[in-house]
């Protein structure tokens, strides 16, 4: 097999097994044709990027019934009107025009609007660009590609700025899209993305942050390499606490603007973390080994005991995890969500009942299976009345594997 980036010859260090699409959550009726494909992550030695081998076409993962909608969490919901006001204090000048790949239900976009910022959304889903339309944000329906490039320059002319937030790791041509922002930024312009950082999910183990739509992990090293190959160069890093640890990469043009110290610090701290090591990948398959046998314990311990157990948040982090670790439903009695789209259906794979989010209140279980550790802050806040009641988090990553009173 090749590198999707490089193409040298690449081997899968570890396979999740079968797994279905992470946000096809589905009915009793369409259990019997549910998609499958084998979960296998590989690490490039050449241009050092962690991918997996095999990715379901697009069209399974997003679409008119996508079941993933940013502006659900009050903390991504400031988190992106931060974004958006550090990329109009630090690259923005007089009359600019931003496009956001990849703009879901205009989170991001919709800071833009508000300040009279002439802006695209381009959304594959059209369930959730119908919602940013809803909201004032202009979007198109389609996967951006050189050719839409074309389009949207002949349309709008050239781009200040081109963003992405949690995307850049579901598009598996990253060549494309680097032809594409070519074609359409501005010769001063800035390319800006974040996504969930390799470095955390080493250090903690999350494993989770592997599924269907994250084709890639990124690192400081790789995006480098990546991008490198088309005439743009890291100009700044920024970590963030999203998703569990992330990363925001800004690139331009190769000697168009400053580099900060902060991308010499951080590609200097991957090298010594072995990001660039494929005998890394090999102790973190350990690892995960090590974190799946634990947890299948604490819940079949639990069940012994008669214990109550839920899960919190149907994330599609947890679809990884449900089958990793096959968590069967007399593991774990149902996953409470917020989310309407999900909600009466089942888990991917594991079909594990989906209940609103009042069924948790309304009988609260002894435990709680915390789906969504990257938002813990957020909702231990809000669930205090469940600890104080008793009840108790699981939580699985490395660093916070830990029932907590």
């Amino acid at each position: 097999m090749k590198c999707r980036v490089c193409s040298a010859p690449i081997e899968a260090f570890m396979s999740f097994g079968k797994m279905p699409i992470a946000n096809g959550f589905l009915t009793p009726e369409q259990f019997e044709n549910e998609y499958f494909f084998e979960l296998a992550p590989a690490f490039c030695s050449s241009c050092c990027t962690l991918q997996l081998t095999k990715q379901p076409d697009p069209e399974k993962m997003f679409h008119d019934h996508y079941a993933f909608f940013s502006r659900t969490s009050k903390h991504m919901v400031k988190h992106f009107q931060n974004y958006a006001h550090w990329v109009m204090d630090n690259y923005l000048d007089h009359n600019p025009f931003v496009i956001e790949l990849g703009s879901n239900d205009g989170i991001l976009l919709e800071n833009f609007s508000k300040h009279g910022i002439s802006h695209m959304g381009v959304e594959p889903s059209a369930n959730v660009a119908n919602i940013a339309q809803q909201h004032g944000v202009n979007s198109i329906v389609a996967f951006f590609s050189p050719e839409l490039a074309k389009q949207i320059l002949q349309q709008q002319g050239k781009a200040d700025a081109i963003m992405a937030a949690n995307v850049m790791c579901h598009i598996p041509d990253l060549n494309a899209i680097a032809e594409g922002v070519d074609i359409l930024l501005k010769e001063q312009g800035v390319l800006i993305f974040e996504d969930p950082y390799l470095g955390d999910m080493v250090r903690r183990v999350s494993y989770d942050q592997l599924y269907d739509e994250h084709v890639y992990i990124f690192s400081a090293i790789s995006v480098n390499n990546i991008f490198g190959r088309h005439g743009f160069e890291l100009i700044d890093l920024l970590p963030q606490k999203t998703h569990g640890g992330s990363m925001r990469y800004v690139l331009a043009r190769k000697g168009k603007r400053p580099i900060s110290a902060r991308v010499h610090d951080i590609l200097q701290t991957e090298v010594e973390l072995g990001l660039d090591k494929s005998g890394t990948f090999l102790k973190f398959k350990a690892q995960c080994e090590s974190s799946k046998k634990e947890l299948l314990e604490t819940l079949r311990s639990l069940k012994t005991e008669g214990k109550r157990v839920v899960g919190y948040a149907a994330t599609s982090k947890s679809t990884t995890v449900l089958n990793y670790c096959q968590i069967t439903p007399d593991l774990i009695e149902f996953i409470a969500d917020t989310t309407p789209e999900k909600q009466g259906k089942y888990s991917p794979g594991m079909h594990i009942p989906i209940k609103p989010y009042g069924s948790f209140c309304d009988a609260y279980p002894d435990y709680a299976v915390l789906f969504a550790w990257n938002h813990k802050d957020e909702i231990f806040a809000k669930e205090q009345t469940f600890s104080e009641s008793g009840g108790q988090w699981i939580t699985f990553v490395q660093e916070v594997f830990e029932t907590v009173e």
